[in-house]
């Protein structure tokens, strides 16, 4: 397990190597200049601005000499400084990235309990009302558009019936929890301050929701299918031979081996709520990684862009590791070489 685990380090390292290398030629080949994206027109009618500004953020130099720069930085830990904010990338993604991934995770348990509940339930009523009901929500969950449905649910629940708040991660009149994690739920929680933890709590779960109603109309699909498929299995019949419950079958026999390709569908899920929640966070006003993505990516900020991607790509190959180190935890068959 431990060689293992040492080669898919390695090989990570390697990965985002290659990752940084083409998003760098990627977001420089954009028929675009950040020049004219950052610079006001006076400015960039004086070459002397224009000239300051790429002396600068390093874009007088042929871009093979940027791009090593950049990597020798990457090695040593820099990230680079935005163009936008003029802070260090590292520093603005340590700012961002604990309201995207506070928000990922309330997503995602919404979206594994009620995926492998409605899957299983599903399973078990196979072609009965229960299970139309719930297949026509997984079809639901993977076609509407998570924009389409952000704006549905802040229009019923927040201005028709009040029961939510508005958007934001916090209520103006509370103070920001203090922990340092940047994750406003566990801070408060941690330092007892239950009237911010009841306040954050509330703010989440309508984008939580919004979020986890994709992954789980996936984990809903894919549970489903696999348990059928279990439950059709010899040990299966042997198990209700011997006179064991429906519930003991389900739950103890049939489930664990049917989870298996199910965590590799919740491992990716989890992977593309931080990667594609730009919508849900800018309807939210969720101050995530998405809204920073986009404002840097409208200004061509590269540094930025670049961290985002890196981040990204670290996070999937994070968890895919993750996943493969579960098939093993639940399947004694599984052996790593």
């Amino acid at each position: 397990m431990l060689r293992y685990i040492g080669r898919r380090l390695v090989l990570m390292v390697i990965l985002l190597i290659g990752v940084s290398l083409l998003v760098f030629l990627i977001s420089h080949l954009v028929p675009s200049s950040p020049v004219a994206a950052n610079l006001s027109q006076t400015a960039m009618n004086d070459p002397a601005a224009v000239a300051a500004f790429e002396a600068k953020w390093g874009l007088d130099k042929p871009l093979y000499e940027q791009y090593f720069i950049y990597l020798k930085n990457l090695l040593h830990g820099d990230l680079g400084t935005s163009i936008r904010t003029g802070q260090p990338v590292l520093e603005d993604l340590k700012r961002y990235f604990p309201a995207t991934l506070e928000l990922s995770i309330f997503a995602m348990v919404i979206a594994v309990v009620l995926g492998i509940l409605f899957g299983v339930i599903s399973a078990v009523f196979r072609n009965k009302p229960a299970d139309q009901v719930l297949r026509a929500v997984s079809i639901s969950g993977v076609s509407i558009p998570s924009f389409w449905f952000s704006l549905l649910v802040l229009y019923v629940f927040f201005y028709r019936l009040g029961w939510s708040p508005g958007p934001g991660r916090i209520s103006a009149r509370m103070s920001v929890p203090q922990g340092g994690s940047g994750l406003y739920i566990w801070d408060a929680l941690i330092s007892g301050n239950w009237t911010v933890f009841g306040d954050a709590l509330s703010h989440i779960i309508l984008p939580a929701i919004v979020l986890g109603f994709f992954t789980m109309g996936l984990i809903t699909r894919q549970t489903r299918s696999n348990l059928l498929e279990v439950m059709s299995q010899d040990y299966i019949r042997t198990a209700r031979a011997k006179g064991l419950s429906e519930r003991k079958v389900v739950w103890g026999h049939a489930l664990g081996n049917a989870l298996i390709p199910v965590i590799t569908v919740a491992g990716m899920g989890f992977c593309n709520l931080l990667g594609g929640m730009v919508f849900v966070e800018k309807i939210f006003a969720w101050p995530g990684i998405g809204q920073y993505a986009y404002l840097s990516a409208t200004t061509l900020d590269f540094p930025a862009i670049c961290g985002v991607s890196l981040l990204i790509a670290l996070t999937y190959v994070v968890v895919n590791l993750i996943i493969d180190i579960l098939y093993g935890i639940i399947d004694p068959r599984v052996r790593y070489r």
